[in-house]
C-alpha cells in the first residue's frame, strides 16, 4: 500500500557537481537530488527565496518545512506537467559531491552521554581511579559505576563542550590525521540540527526547536585529551584532542524531525574495515534530546542550523586499544539517516 502523501519522506543536503558552487538539494529515496531552487514553479516561491543554502532555509524552517513537504508530495503525485518536468531534473547522489549538510555556525558536543559507554570506561580504568573504589573487583566496580550513572541521570547535568566549525567535513570525505596524533579515535553520534533560535528553552518545549537529525563522527585524539606539563592542572585540552580539520564528518543529509518517529530509538552502527565496533541504540543516552536542548540553551544562544551532537555509545577505540590508522575505512550508519564512509589518511604537511 502506498504511504499517504503527508508521510512521503525526504531529506535536505548540500551538494555540488563538477566543481561548481554547492547548492541546497532535496533528497528523494536517498538516491536522487533535486535542487531546491528548481522547486519554485510548483510551490509558494517566496518561502524558498533564500533556497541557495540549507542554512538559509533553516533560518525560516517553520515556514520552509511545509513548503518542502508540499513539493515532495507534488513530485510524488506527478499530476502536472510542471512536477513531471522537475522530476526529470533529479540527479543521482552518486554523481554529486556530498558536502556537510549545513554550514553550522556552532557545534555543541555532549560528552559521556551513553550509559553503557561511561560504565565501561569506569570499569576499564580499574579500581582506585574514582574515590571509594579502592580494592573493588571488576564486578563490584561495574555495580558502582551503574549506580553512579543512575544518580547522574536523576540529579546531574550534561557535559557539553564546543568544536570549531573548521572540523566539518562531508560524509564521504577523508579523515585527515596529523602526524603527531598517535591515538585518533572514532565516536559515532546522533546529531540534532536546530530549526529556530533558542534561549532558555524548557524541556517540555525543546523538541519544537529541532529541525532534523543527521549522522556525526566526533573524531578524538585520545593521547591529547589532557593538558600536559606545567598546564596539567588545567584539565582537558580539547583544542589538540578534537579540533583538527575533518574531525567531524557530518551527514550525508538532514532528515526532518517529522520523519523520525522516535529519535530515542535509533540504531547506531560503526564499522572499522568492515568489522562492527559500535552497535547500540540511542535509547542508551543518559540525557535525552529535550534535556540537552534545555541545558545548552540555558547557557548559550542557539541559532538555526546549529548542531548538537548527543554523545557516543560504547565501542570506541579505547575499548579495543585500536585507533585509526592511514588506510582504514570507517563506515557509520544511523537508522533512517543514511551512512558515512570515510577513508583515513595522514596529513604529511
Amino acid at each position: 500500500m502506498n504511504a499517504p502523501p503527508d508521510s512521503i519522506r525526504f531529506a535536505l543536503g548540500t551538494f555540488s557537481i563538477a566543481g561548481a558552487s554547492p547548492f541546497a538539494g532535496l533528497v528523494i529515496d536517498e538516491e536522487r537530488v533535486i535542487a531546491v531552487d528548481a522547486l519554485r514553479p510548483i510551490v509558494h516561491a517566496a518561502a524558498l527565496s533564500n533556497g541557495a543554502s540549507v542554512l538559509a532555509l533553516l533560518e525560516f524552517w517553520p515556514v520552509v518545512l511545509p513548503v518542502l513537504q508540499e513539493a515532495v508530495n507534488a513530485l510524488a503525485a506527478g499530476a502536472s506537467s510542471a512536477t513531471r518536468e522537475i522530476g526529470t531534473q533529479a540527479i543521482p547522489v552518486r554523481s554529486l559531491r556530498v558536502h556537510p549538510p549545513v554550514a553550522a555556525r556552532q557545534l555543541f558536543m555532549s560528552g559521556a552521554n551513553y550509559f553503557k559507554h561511561v560504565v565501561d570506561i569506569i570499569v576499564d580504568m580499574g579500581p582506585g581511579k574514582n574515590p571509594g573504589t579502592e580494592g573493588m573487583s571488576r564486578d563490584e566496580l561495574r555495580v558502582y559505576a551503574e549506580a553512579l550513572m543512575q544518580r547522574r541521570q536523576r540529579e546531574g547535568e550534561p557535559y557539553v563542550f564546543v568544536k570549531p566549525i573548521s572540523v566539518l567535513t562531508g560524509a564521504y570525505d577523508p579523515i585527515v590525521v596529523p602526524q603527531w596524533a598517535q591515538q585518533p579515535d572514532w565516536e559515532l553520534e546522533l546529531a540534532v540540527v536546530i530549526g529556530k533560535a533558542a534561549r532558555n528553552v524548557s524541556r517540555d518545549d525543546a523538541m519544537s526547536y529541532v529541525a532534523g537529525y543527521t549522522v556525526a563522527n566526533d573524531i578524538t585524539n585520545r593521547d591529547w585529551i589532557y593538558a600536559r606539563g606545567d598546564m596539567k592542572a588545567l584539565g582537558t585540552n580539547w583544542l589538540s584532542a578534537k579540533s583538527c580539520p575533518t574531525y567531524l564528518p557530518l551527514g550525508p543529509w538532514i532528515v526532518p524531525a517529522s520523519h523520525i518517529a522516535n529519535p530515542h530509538d535509533l540504531h547506531l552502527e560503526l564499522k572499522l574495515n568492515g568489522e562492527t565496533k559500535q552497535d547500540e541504540s540511542t535509547s542508551d543516552m543518559i540525557f535525552d534530546i529535550p534535556r540537552l536542548v534545555e541545558y545548552v540553551s540555558s547557557n548559550a544562544q542557539l541559532l538555526p542550523g546549529d548542531v548538537i551532537c548527543t554523545g557516543s555509545p560504547a565501542g570506541n577505540g579505547t575499548h579495543y586499544n585500536r585507533f585509526l590508522q592511514p588506510g582504514d575505512i570507517v563506515e557509520s550508519t544511523i537508522t533512517g539517516l543514511g551512512s558515512q564512509r570515510n577513508a583515513v589518511i595522514q596529513d604529511n604537511r
